[in-house]
């Protein structure tokens, strides 16, 4: 699959393809089915399907400040993009002056000009141009103009409509369970170990402490059971790579030893000797276990996480 930041990074020489176009926050079963019909509609024109995606989120651009809370990093977006067949995915850096592109400029400049669109795939809700002024029926109509079709896919799985907002409620929530099903996976939350106050060491349990990037959208506070990845982009010892292990997850301030940073620590079952620091890891969740709890003393503290422990393999097993 080619990879493109931008649209000078498109070959020259690159003929008429087929297009899907969104922000693909989370990559989630809605989406999932457009860029599906999108790489469909491809192979019947005999044409290479291209992902066309933003960086930043368009929001923290056109309403400073609002940050949603993002639910994969961009190195794992376009990951799951390739794993569904497309040719291409082009990240177009989303910019105000990007954004004050009317319809036609956008269909012209991007869409036209530069990918050759001979096919275009969206969400039936897409809306695109300045103030959001174009919509499915604004893209049929210069579809004509340009000489492309132009398809509208409900976002929707087992009759049930899903939205990246929706997946974001659910995890505020703590409801792991509906958004792995909204996603089709668990959620992943990626970012560096670092080090933390190293309780859980002396406690015989010790985690991977996750500091991952601004703005990740995690889960509720609370225990879950889940799993520790490395992940190759850099400070991760080449024996680890590839690696995933059953993780009991605690997300929170860890009140029995009155914490006040939140934290993501992932304790990798019965592995005590990782030396993960400084790498790059993903944890991704599953069941919520239980809410985070204050223990009158570390004992009691130890005989939960024990019983954690057992239901997390029980769980992952």
């Amino acid at each position: 699959m080619r990879g493109w930041h931008g649209l000078d990074d498109v070959p020259e020489d690159w003929g008429r393809s087929v297009i899907t176009i969104g922000v693909f926050d989370g990559v989630h079963r809605g989406h999932r089915q457009m860029v599906t019909r999108a790489v469909a509609l491809a192979g019947e024109l005999g044409l290479p399907s291209v992902v066309v995606t933003f960086d930043p989120h368009p929001e923290e651009v056109v309403r400073p400040g609002t940050h949603p809370l993002r639910l994969t990093t961009a190195r794992h977006r376009t990951e799951l993009l390739a794993g569904l067949g497309v040719d291409a995915v082009c990240v177009l850096p989303f910019t105000l002056e990007f954004s004050r592109m009317t319809p036609d400029e956008f269909v012209q400049t991007v869409l036209v000009d530069r990918l050759h669109a001979a096919g275009v795939v969206v969400g039936e809700n897409f809306r695109f141009g300045h103030k959001a002024a174009g919509d499915v029926e604004t893209l049929r109509n210069l579809g004509e103009k340009y000489d492309f079709v132009a398809e509208a896919v409900p976002l929707v799985s087992n009759g049930e409509a899903i939205s990246s907002t929706f997946i974001r409620d659910r995890l505020a929530a703590g409801d792991t369970d509906a958004v792995a099903q909204a996603l089709g996976r668990p959620h992943r939350v990626e970012g560096v170990v670092v080090r933390g106050y190293q309780r859980g060491r002396r406690l015989g349990f010790p985690t991977a402490n996750v500091e991952s990037p601004d703005f990740t959208a995690i889960p509720a506070d609370g225990v879950y059971a889940g799993w520790l990845q490395g992940v190759s982009t850099g400070g991760l010892p080449a024996v680890y790579e590839g690696r995933r292990w059953p993780a009991a997850i605690s997300v929170g301030t860890n009140p029995t030893f009155e914490n006040v940073s939140r934290t993501v620590e992932a304790y990798a079952l019965d592995h005590d000797d990782l030396e993960l620091y400084g790498a790059h890891v993903a944890v991704d969740f599953g069941p919520r276990l239980r809410a985070n709890l204050r223990f009158d003393s570390v004992e009691a503290l130890v005989e939960q996480i024990r019983a954690d422990v057992a239901e997390v393999r029980r769980l992952t097993s």
